[in-house]
């Protein structure tokens, strides 16, 4: 069976995101991609006070300067087309009021007629926190936790009630409801996120970095799952970031970072692992959408050729 190919949407600001959003998201449609994708990054720190993902010394890519707001983003491409999937990978949690981002994400599925994914993240950069948490950068499990919690109240049975935290629901009808249920998927990566994600969520978003440590990884929250007991299936979606020129470190190229048919090999090495999907977000390198759409049409070509 063909592993899903989605496709990031164009949220940078080389894009016209009212113009090349939709046509972009029907263009993806058209190709054959089963799902399409948005993350998040809220603002740009400048001077950075923290390196890229926390790492001390990286430098955060210019391209991070603007990001459209990513529900925005997604409620485009939702009106734009008709049959694939629309994730977030990811949501950074702590970043959002959890009644109103379920409220949200709730009206979405039930416009789109049940096309929603959910990725959640606890995120990284204290900027961010500093200017848009509900709760601060040392109580992010606990707020993606009741995120989770209040999101599964909302969208399910009225009345709705929930007592936590940030979000106290004494009794109350809340609408519209899901066209069905949300699938939550984390991108966990710590010991607690693991268990968070076995024990609560429906599946899991990895971020490609090359095939032997995502297969390790796989591995791991495999058997995890198996000693906590869960029984239900974990649903992969596996991030690629693959930016469409050569790209060296150390004289070797970095996974995803190079010609089409570089990036296809990539590809081809992950889907061995045995994941139900791959996202493909090529928009980083792009001028514009129409070469958005020319190269996320040839990687899509060249990946189910392959056999991917």
């Amino acid at each position: 069976m063909a592993t899903r190919l989605g496709l990031g949407l164009p949220q940078m600001r080389q894009y016209d995101i009212g113009k090349d959003v939709p046509d972009v998201a029907r263009a993806a449609e058209r190709i054959g991609y089963d799902s399409l994708w948005v993350f998040e990054r809220a603002l740009f720190p400048e001077p950075a006070t923290q390196g890229l993902y926390g790492i001390e010394g990286l430098p955060w890519p210019d391209e991070y300067r603007n990001v459209a707001e990513p529900l925005v983003t997604l409620a485009l491409a939702a009106a734009a087309t008709e049959r694939a999937e629309l994730g977030t990978s990811v949501l950074v949690a702590p970043l959002h009021v959890p009644f109103q981002l379920a409220r949200t994400l709730a009206s979405l599925d039930a416009a789109s007629g049940g096309r929603v994914v959910a990725g959640f993240g606890t995120g990284w950069s204290h900027d961010e926190y500093a200017a848009a948490s509900v709760r601060p950068f040392a109580e992010r499990g606990q707020a993606l936790d009741e995120l989770i919690e209040v999101c599964r109240a909302v969208w399910g049975p009225d009345p709705v009630t929930y007592d936590g935290h940030l979000t106290k629901i004494a009794s109350a009808v809340v609408g519209p409801k899901p066209a069905r249920p949300i699938p939550v998927l984390l991108a966990a990566g710590s010991g607690a996120a693991r268990r968070r994600l076995v024990d609560h969520a429906d599946g899991w978003l990895p971020v490609g970095m090359g095939a032997e440590a995502v297969a390790g990884q796989w591995r791991s929250l495999r058997e995890l799952a198996a000693e906590r007991g869960r029984t239900r299936p974990i649903r992969t979606v596996l991030r690629v970031n693959a930016r469409h020129r050569a790209a060296t470190v150390d004289g070797e190229r970095d996974p995803f970072h190079g010609s089409v048919d570089q990036i296809v090999d990539d590809l081809a090495a992950h889907a061995e692992i045995g994941l139900d999907e791959i996202l493909i977000d090529l928009q980083g390198t792009p001028r514009d959408a129409e070469e958005l759409k020319d190269v996320a049409a040839e990687v899509y070509e060249k990946a189910r050729a392959a056999g991917i």
